[in-house]
């Protein structure tokens, strides 16, 4: 049995479009700097992991990088948009709370398509243990 959010992900991410991916493409600088000013204490590493997958995104988008399967690449895709949303399950705005759905978003892509995550860590010389064991 899947969990919800493990369904809330994967039902966001089947919706995630080459459209869709072009769009979010041209949103990225914007929504890098927006994960820089994410101020949780209780999520230290989220800001890390949202630019994780907004460099695997632009990489395998614009064909720097061509191993990251697409429902991964949709995956992480829904993930950033979703961070991106101000007013989503739990809102923003909710101090000590408001990023606690993002995280748990971010999470599940990240373990759920760990494999892939791996191998493009390990091409862009990254320590993927420090993406993945902060979650």
């Amino acid at each position: 049995m899947k969990s919800e959010i493990a369904e809330f992900v994967e039902r966001g991410a089947s919706h995630i479009t080459p459209s869709n991916m072009q769009k979010l493409l041209h949103q990225m600088p914007l929504l890098k700097a927006e994960f820089t000013q994410i101020d949780e204490p209780t999520l230290p590493h989220l800001v890390d992991q949202l630019e994780f997958l907004a460099d695997a995104v632009e990489d395998a988008a614009e064909g720097s990088y061509t191993l990251l399967p697409y429902y991964a690449l949709a995956a992480a895709s829904f993930a950033l948009v979703y961070a991106h949303e101000a007013n989503d399950i739990i809102p923003d705005s909710v101090a000590g709370f408001g990023h606690l759905d993002d995280s748990a978003v971010v999470r599940y892509v990240l373990m759920r398509y760990d494999a892939d995550f791996q191998i493009y860590a390990a091409s862009r010389k990254l320590n993927w243990k420090k993406i993945t064991t902060a979650a």
